[in-house]
């Protein structure tokens, strides 16, 4: 029987030793409000002492998505309306996630369906990150005046070099063997594996080594996707124009000048593509990367919830939104226009201490969590 939290907007059912959490906003394509991620904050601080869970399963509800990120229209409402929860709901989403990557017990998250933004941040804190036929993976933040945060800054910087960065600032979406090929998920699972992982769950024996049993199981049942993974056969492009020792301006420079006769049309429309999106957050994407590589885990969540304060302040964001969200006339007016009038120091205000070290909002995750 599932039991349902956060006013039904999250569903747990526990049968032999795992946890099963149901992420139970179909309409909404899964997204997370504030109450999600308190319920789940406290679910998992309760199964990290329960003897009894061995293991979680994370998966979303429908056939559409895993999970599509946060309810952005809540938190602009919020920032309009001078309210909270757009400064809230950042520090316990952020805080939830860092809690994901030290959880102990195996964690399962099934992303089989859209994965973007507040979903990446639950998947990638798992220790088990399956992906399917119909995975739909993408950080598409830049599009709407924001930046790849959840962690980005720690797993974008960590994936396939030069592949984070560009999907970072691309918002390029990648299906399974993509997802694979560049370090964000582990194993492929088609539709019949997954129907029998849970069979399978079910009448696990369990050893007393959870990690080593789930390991194990899983293996037994993943495969290889059908299709090669697309960006492979890009990484010579993509390496030559994505490099973080370039600035953005010079990477959409190169790709315009291209000459490979089987790269031209592939590196104009990225540039046409990133020359969409906002200039000022694509330059604030490609420092948060860099910066990530060389910061630990926490420390990365802690720039980025700097770096998200700003955002509402400078408008971007607001109007990324607006155009994207809620009028959908897909015409953002950035500000400013182009990655040419863009000054350094309005991408370095974005990272400027906003906290002192022992007063800031996440203080204390490593004492919290591990």
């Amino acid at each position: 029987m599932q039991e349902p939290h956060a006013n039904g907007e999250l569903l747990v059912e526990t049968r032999n030793h795992v946890a099963h959490l149901t992420l139970n906003r179909p309409a909404q394509l899964n997204a997370l409000s504030l109450g999600m991620v308190e319920g789940m904050a406290a679910l998992f601080s309760r199964w990290a002492e329960d003897e009894k869970t061995n293991a979680v399963v994370v998966r979303g509800a429908g056939e559409k998505a895993f999970c599509a990120g946060g309810d952005i229209r809540a938190l602009r409402d919020s920032a309009l309306n001078n309210g909270t929860l757009h400064h809230d709901f950042f520090i316990v989403e952020y805080a939830l996630d860092y809690q994901l990557h030290r959880f102990a017990k195996p964690v399962i998250s099934l992303l089989d369906g859209i994965v973007m933004g507040g979903g990446m941040g639950i998947s990638q804190g798992s220790g088990f990150r399956i992906v399917g036929p119909r995975t739909r993976m993408a950080m598409p933040e830049t599009g709407i005046g924001l930046f790849p945060d959840v962690g980005g800054s720690y797993f974008l910087s960590r994936a396939t070099p030069p592949m984070g960065l560009f999907l970072g600032l691309t918002g390029h979406a990648i299906k399974a063997a993509d997802a694979l090929y560049t370090g964000l998920a582990d194993r492929y699972l088609t539709a019949d594996a997954s129907n029998e992982l849970f069979a399978r769950l079910d009448r696990l024996l369990w050893t007393g080594e959870s990690g080593q049993d789930v390991a194990r199981l899983i293996d037994a049942l993943a495969s290889t996707p059908e299709e090669a993974p697309p960006l492979f056969a890009l990484k010579d492009a993509i390496s030559r124009h994505f490099s973080l020792d370039k600035q953005v301006f010079d990477t959409i420079d190169t790709l315009q000048k291209e000459s490979r006769a089987d790269r031209i049309d592939w590196a104009r429309s990225t540039a046409a593509l990133l020359r969409t999106r906002s200039p000022t957050m694509l330059e604030v994407t490609h420092q948060q990367i860099q910066r990530g590589a060389a910061l630990s885990l926490a420390d990365c969540f802690r720039m980025e919830l700097g770096i998200i304060y700003h955002c509402f302040e400078h408008g971007d964001l607001m109007e990324g939104i607006r155009a994207v969200i809620i009028d959908k006339d897909n015409k953002p007016r950035w500000h400013p226009a182009t990655l040419e009038e863009l000054q350094p120091e309005t991408v370095e205000t974005f990272f400027a201490p906003r906290w002192s070290a022992n007063n800031h909002p996440l203080d204390g995750l490593e004492r919290r969590f591990g």
